[in-house]
């Protein structure tokens, strides 16, 4: 972005502000095509002996094209035997789309206002320093649901390169043509949420990674865990002994304040906070219903240990 404006200035930055409509059809239009291809590919057949098979997924392999098409009929799609297409588009297109998004939207605040107000750079810092945090840590997305679980079909497709990109960047595109100034007692408790709610996220999955990895490590040896049948440990202690998914709750506070530094004139800031609490939701009760089916009885005694859905002592 330095070279781009160094050689060009501010116009390619205005042009991809200008064109935020065209940009977002145009991504939509590229995730549906990688769709139709990924269903079609999941069809093929290896000749190559040392390839490995192809891996379904449980969800997006029903039988029923439409359905397997949406919601992905293999596991994990690879190109070659090392590239794997889903790991790939999972955090790196999307998230770095979103930033550039970002970026240049902040820049035509900047031409058209002659200054960048503090509500935007409030959404610079917290929602790019997300993005920076989640490449850093790309690896612990290996023990996610949608990789462990999600094959890679249209929903997947359309959400990493399409939906992420042009809807996480509502914040940034209102400021941009509606500037808004918050007083520094407001903006400091956005501020203060948006740190809390990335501490929560962040410290209780890297917990949560750090002992499927190893729950042999010395360093967790103070967590409490009870032993399944299916021969796993659930920890019941810690930020897991606080609330099953403490860490959506942590995730959704850390884009409740981005919404909230827009102020409150428009709803259109807060569809964010809205759809992606309906979206955890979803995932929370999905998650609930795959673990009762594996663990039985083991789930009832965890969850009678762990009460709590997401807010400790209220849900």
């Amino acid at each position: 972005m330095y070279l781009a404006y160094s050689v060009f200035g501010f116009t390619p930055f205005i042009y991809v502000a200008d064109h935020y409509l065209q940009l977002a059809t145009a991504s939509y239009i590229f995730s549906t095509m990688q769709s139709v291809f990924l269903y079609v590919y999941s069809f093929r057949k290896s000749t190559d002996p040392s390839s490995p098979e192809t891996m379904l997924a449980l969800g997006g392999n029903s039988g029923s094209p439409l359905y397997d098409f949406f919601m992905g009929r293999e596991l994990n799609p690879r190109v070659g035997s090392i590239f794997d297409l889903k790991y790939f588009c999972e955090l790196r297109p999307g998230l770095i789309g979103w930033v550039v998004l970002n970026m240049c939207l902040a820049v035509k605040q900047y031409v058209t206002f002659g200054y960048i107000t503090n509500s935007m750079v409030i959404v610079l810092l917290t929602q790019n320093f997300y993005v920076l945090e989640s490449l850093w840590n790309e690896s612990k997305v290996l023990t996610t649901m949608d990789i462990t679980t999600d094959g890679f079909g249209w929903m997947l497709s359309v959400g990493d390169l399409s939906w992420v990109p042009f809807t996480y960047t509502l914040q940034a595109r209102y400021l941009s043509f509606t500037p808004v100034d918050l007083s520094f007692f407001y903006a400091t408790c956005v501020f203060l949420l948006s740190i809390t709610g990335y501490l929560v996220f962040r410290l209780s999955n890297t917990q949560k990674n750090a002992f499927r990895t190893n729950p042999n490590n010395p360093k967790l040896k103070r967590l409490r865990y009870i032993e399944t049948r299916a021969k796993t440990k659930l920890l019941v202690s810690g930020w897991w002994g606080l609330a099953r998914h403490i860490n959506y709750t942590g995730d959704w506070l850390l884009g409740l304040s981005q919404c909230l530094a827009t102020g409150f004139s428009t709803p259109i800031t807060y569809f964010f906070s809205i759809y992606f609490l309906i979206l955890l939701v979803h995932r929370f009760y999905r998650d609930e219903h795959k673990c009762k089916v594996k663990y039985g009885d083991d789930w009832v005694k965890y969850c009678s240990l762990v009460p709590y859905k997401f807010i400790p002592y209220i849900y």
